[in-house]
């Protein structure tokens, strides 16, 4: 009976270093998730703080992405036996953009400004005739234009002070395009390494699953490029010609920054048919309200049949998608949202294609 005692406590005494060793790990898996909470807290908070600076390289990444098809083709080219570097296809490629940009400006501009320098000599003789114009308008009284002249010069003086007081965070946009400019460049030369340093994260089987997955998704969204060139090389067209029938004014000029300005979206059309509203309206409220009419119904067209359709075809999406991908895109970053709302959507697309859609298996 004593003996039986004794092994029983030393049984006990045996059995709690055990019990204390397996208490150790559980400890140990509790302070790393909570460690590991901490640092996802903490990422997010330091991506709250630098979300301006983390769109911008999304922005620029983006954009290296979908060009690098483009300058992938010039490096083929083969003169006698050369081909060039990357960075000379790159440089090349800024070279045809930028001449093709130059040309355009110093073809189109001059008469532009040449007419604005005499339109604001002329501007404080013009008032009495444009009040009267207004006053023909319907219901013309209820918005006081008799005082339309005399409150001109208050009007001018404000729209200036605005100009001014807005003047920094113009500049602030200038920059950070210019930075974005700078950072394509230089993910269309290093993002090789990038790519290649983010894969390293992953092991062997879901490394190489990933990679494929990147690549078609690379492949769909340089598609995006070839798509949106489609959408402004129809509305540009389409401009220059109905403008061209209405003989309004610079109707080259406008119906190329048209179809220029379709890359923004939104933004980018209401700007480009404010202008060519205004350069109408110089002329009669007949020429204008034809540009109004155009361009309500081109919308209609574009949103309706051109976008979804176009997109399908080259970036594989599904219109409803495309749709709720600009809609999304501009609510959450605006107009630069919108920008890259479609190739984010076509590689959100394919990551769940992959990794979140359950394939069902042919049967027989």
């Amino acid at each position: 009976m004593h003996q039986t005692v004794q092994d029983t406590q030393e049984t006990t005494l045996a059995l709690k270093p055990a019990t204390a060793t397996q208490t150790e790990p559980k400890r140990n898996v509790v302070r790393g998730h909570i460690l590991f909470t901490f640092a996802v807290m903490l990422a997010l908070a330091l991506a709250w703080k630098l979300r301006s600076v983390l769109e911008i390289v999304y922005v620029s990444a983006l954009f290296a992405v979908v060009l690098m098809p483009v300058v992938q083709q010039i490096m083929r080219v083969n003169i006698r036996g050369w081909s060039p570097s990357r960075l000379i296809a790159i440089i090349a490629l800024l070279v045809t953009v930028f001449a093709a940009l130059t040309a355009f400006l110093v073809v189109g501009l001059p008469p532009v400004i040449r007419d604005v320098q005499h339109f604001a000599a002329d501007l404080p003789g013009r008032i009495p005739g444009l009040v009267t114009k207004l006053k023909k308008l319907p219901m013309a009284d209820k918005f006081g234009v008799d005082q339309l002249a005399e409150k001109s010069e208050a009007m001018i003086s404000s729209f200036a002070s605005y100009l001014l007081a807005s003047f920094p965070l113009w500049m602030s946009r200038v920059l950070d395009l210019l930075t974005a400019f700078i950072l394509c460049i230089y993910f269309m030369l290093e993002g090789e390494f990038a790519y290649q340093y983010f894969l390293s994260f992953f092991t062997d089987g879901p490394r190489e699953r990933l990679a494929k997955t990147l690549v078609v998704a690379e492949h769909r969204m340089s598609k995006w490029l070839l798509g949106q060139g489609s959408l402004m090389l129809i509305l540009g067209v389409c401009s220059t010609i109905v403008f061209a029938i209405l003989h309004v004014r610079y109707f080259f000029l406008l119906g190329v920054l048209m179809g220029l300005f379709n890359i923004i979206p939104v933004m980018g059309g209401v700007i480009t048919i404010l202008l060519a509203a205004g350069c109408a309206a110089l002329d009669s409220w007949s020429k204008m309200a034809g540009v109004l009419i155009f361009y309500a119904v081109y919308v209609q067209v574009e949103n309706g049949f051109l976008t979804p359709k176009i997109m399908k075809s080259s970036v594989n999406l599904m219109g409803l998608s495309v749709l709720i991908a600009l809609m999304a895109g501009l609510a959450l970053a605006g107009v630069v949202g919108a920008l890259v709302a479609v190739p984010t959507a076509a590689l959100v697309a394919v990551l769940m294609d992959e990794y979140m859609v359950q394939k069902v298996a042919d049967e027989g």
